[in-house]
């Protein structure tokens, strides 16, 4: 098992990333698109990890697997951990919009990266009919953010998929609960519905990794009431979760799950897809229908 400093360092920076595309992009044709018939796709929850993730095999495939198993989306909606902006905000849809390097301190490797995807101005359109502000602001410079392309690199690495992001309207879980209740129609039009952010983000376990037995009760907490459909106690998160605030310091990267369960028709449906450990954290992610 790679070392923290190895994991934030890799040898070859994305090398995950570009491995993949390698093996997938010859394959695309394959990928079965989403029809009427196969009715709505599941809202997800997915924990993003940070860009050396990029240079992760085992993360990266599993991600590539996951979305294999699924039909390919019409297009997708996605709200990441990394924006917040009140009451709502839609990004850049314009095709080959260029990415957002929302981070610092890494290899300048991974501020080369492209992610070019198809012009998504009529979703965006009817995302922001959805959302009930008039009007919407869309930020014409702001592309996709590291929670929404490290992702969807992985899972569709020919970015032949239209993608609107969302920000969060607040940290507060109600309030990402009823945005997911508001994106919850387009499901059914095969339109994938995905929360990112990370199930615990906890950067004093880099400091002090006693302080893992936190974020492991927790991940087993939200396991627990994420499987029985518990949408009450995942919402008070911060009263119910045992080491929630070691956890959790703050709550960008736990809201999304919120997002996808209020996106869900049947909460009860929910089960974690993989999960493992990435920089002393679990990035355990979950499917539900």
């Amino acid at each position: 098992m790679p070392t923290l400093a190895e994991e934030f360092n890799p040898v070859r920076p994305a090398g995950a990333i570009y491995d993949l595309r390698e093996r997938a992009l010859p394959e695309t044709h394959l990928h079965r698109r989403w029809e009427p018939a196969d009715g709505p796709l599941p809202a997800l929850f997915i924990s993003h990890g940070a860009p050396p993730a990029l240079g992760n095999h085992g993360w990266m495939n599993d991600l590539y697997d996951w979305s294999r198993s699924l039909p390919k989306p019409r297009a997708i909606v996605v709200v990441s951990a990394h924006w917040e902006n009140a009451p709502v905000a839609i990004n850049a849809t314009a095709a080959d919009a260029p990415l957002f390097y929302d981070f610092s301190g890494f290899d300048p490797e991974y501020f080369t990266l492209r992610y070019p995807t198809p012009d998504a101005g009529e979703l965006a359109q009817r995302v922001a009919g959805l959302l009930g502000y008039q009007p919407v602001h869309q930020f014409a410079d702001r592309g996709l953010d590291h929670g929404a392309f490290i992702p969807l690199m992985a899972m569709y690495p020919a970015g032949d998929v239209p993608v609107v992001q969302v920000s969060m309207p607040s940290l507060n879980p109600q309030d990402l609960l009823e945005l997911g209740e508001k994106l919850r129609p387009q499901r059914t039009e095969g339109i994938l519905v995905i929360g990112s952010g990370y199930m615990t983000h906890s950067f004093a376990v880099f400091r002090n990794p006693e302080l893992s037995g936190h974020l492991d009760a927790f991940d087993e907490w939200a396991a627990a009431n994420i499987h029985s459909g518990n949408v009450d106690a995942l919402t008070d998160y911060l009263h119910q979760g045992p080491g929630a605030r070691i956890a959790h310091p703050t709550a960008d990267h736990y809201v999304p799950l919120l997002l996808a369960m209020g996106a869900a028709t049947d909460p009860t449906s929910a089960h974690t897809v993989f999960t493992r450990k990435g920089l002393g954290n679990h990035i355990r992610s979950i499917e539900v229908y």
